[in-house]
């Protein structure tokens, strides 16, 4: 490269700073003093900032005591409510994750979506709405997004445009970035309760019935092979968390997950996470990997966060060989979609089995379909518990024990309706009184 073109870029690069600079004044009257005052927090304790975390609670007030001791020196004419503000929005850049930080700590919160700079949204009780946070521009949004991903040795760069990470509280985060992302850098928080949901909060939230609820306590307890389907949104993981409450104590426990969002409350539970590739292209481990691996780790249960693709085939032979109890989650509209989802996934594994063979696994794997949807007022309900109850033909025969009847919208807009049993007596039923768990018929009915 010429020299004269070398210098031309260098100005470019100039330009681009003093109005990246100039734009971020005229939003941020403070700007520059919020500036001088990081720099000095930097310079007094001389910390990596990608290594503060909210739970640092001495390094927090060490933080707010310089930022404080600094606005008191610098800014004389400034009202006790503005010194509060430049406190906040400081502690939130330097300790937090700047305009998000308190949407991350709202409880009402569901999920956070960053659609560049200007825009951020949240789900609050089932509904999309934008709130008044702003990021100072694009830069800024990705500086969030890689003080997210770097503690958990994840990287995110033009040649890997795209990451899953998750939160210290176990939220779970996908960023994408241009050129991939055309309007800038997006963000989407999907968060889960510091304290994770128990079968009595699914109960109170009119997600299940009681009824539901100890049918599928008994059919866990009773070792039964159950997935979680349903569409984005609709509360999967939280069901499989639940349902995951539910297994014994004394029972060791295999994870494993794209980015670790499971809350277990069992003492011998293994986490295992996959990992992508690195800047090599080298180095990736899949689900399909270690669900293989969990196999050799002994486990009485495995539990798969969400099966994607060849790892299903995996996971229903794991089913099939004495690993019996195993949970896991899947994308589908109803059940029976979610067999053909099965079917596919397994297809992609790379095994060219004829359809028969495979309809075969799945029917001798699977016990229980738990369907999961978020209706049109924002609720999660479960809308159908379905046995999987073996082979005709060549078809899967599925029987429903209980679904939701939805009856139209009250005044309110919210969906009205109830929880039906249908009354059928599951083959299942069998099975679990012969591992001493009698399921009271009046659940069924």
């Amino acid at each position: 490269m010429s020299l004269m073109k070398r210098l031309e870029e260098i100005n470019i690069d100039k330009k681009a700073n003093k109005a990246n600079k100039a734009s971020e004044k005229e939003i941020d009257p403070y700007f520059e003093l919020k500036m001088k005052i990081q720099n000095r927090v930097i310079e007094e304790l001389d910390i990596d900032f990608n290594e503060i975390s909210e739970q640092n609670e001495e390094l927090k007030l060490k933080i707010n005591y310089i930022i404080a001791k600094n606005i008191e020196q610098e800014s004389l004419n400034m009202t006790n409510s503005q010194k509060n503000k430049i406190k906040e929005e400081l502690l939130d850049e330097i300790i937090g994750f700047g305009p998000i930080t308190g949407l991350l700590s709202d409880g009402s919160v569901t999920e956070i979506m960053v659609n560049g700079p200007e825009h951020v949204y949240i789900e609050k009780e089932g509904k999309l709405v934008l709130t008044d946070a702003k990021f100072k521009n694009d830069n800024h949004v990705l500086h969030v997004i890689k003080k997210i991903v770097s503690p958990i040795g994840r990287r995110i760069d033009e040649s890997s445009p795209m990451v899953d990470a998750r939160l210290p509280n176990g939220s779970r985060v996908n960023a994408i970035i241009p050129p991939l992302a055309i309007d800038g850098p997006s963000i989407t928080i999907r968060k889960f309760a510091e304290d994770p949901f128990k079968v009595e909060d699914l109960v109170r939230f009119g997600t299940m019935n009681s009824k539901m609820a100890e049918l599928l306590r008994n059919c866990v307890e009773g070792r039964l092979n159950i997935v979680v389907s349903g569409g984005t949104g609709s509360g999967k993981t939280t069901t499989l968390n639940v349902l995951s409450s539910f297994i014994p104590h004394d029972e060791r426990i295999v994870t494993i997950e794209d980015a670790a969002e499971l809350q277990l409350s069992q003492e011998h539970v293994v986490r295992l996470e996959t990992r992508p590739s690195n800047l090599e292209g080298k180095g990736e481990i899949t689900i399909r990997e270690l669900v293989k691996n969990s196999l050799r780790m002994r486990p009485d249960r495995i539990i798969v966060g969400e099966v994607r693709s060849g790892e299903a085939l995996d996971m229903l032979q794991a089913m099939n060989t004495g690993h019996d109890g195993s949970l896991t989650t899947g994308h589908a509209n109803s059940p029976r979609d979610m067999l053909s989802r099965i079917e596919t996934m397994v297809l992609m594994s790379g095994m060219n089995l004829p359809i028969k063979a495979i309809r075969d696994q799945v029917a001798s794997a699977i016990d229980i379909i738990v369907q999961q949807s978020r209706l049109m007022d924002g609720s999660r309900k479960i809308t159908y518990i379905t046995e999987v109850q073996g082979m005709e033909g060549d078809v899967i025969v599925l029987q429903d024990i209980f679904r939701f009847e939805q009856r139209g919208l009250d005044s309110r807009g919210k969906v009205k309706g109830e929880f039906v049993s249908t009354g059928i007596m599951p083959k299942f039923v069998q099975k679990l009184k012969e591992k001493g768990i009698n399921v009271p018929s009046d659940l069924l009915i």
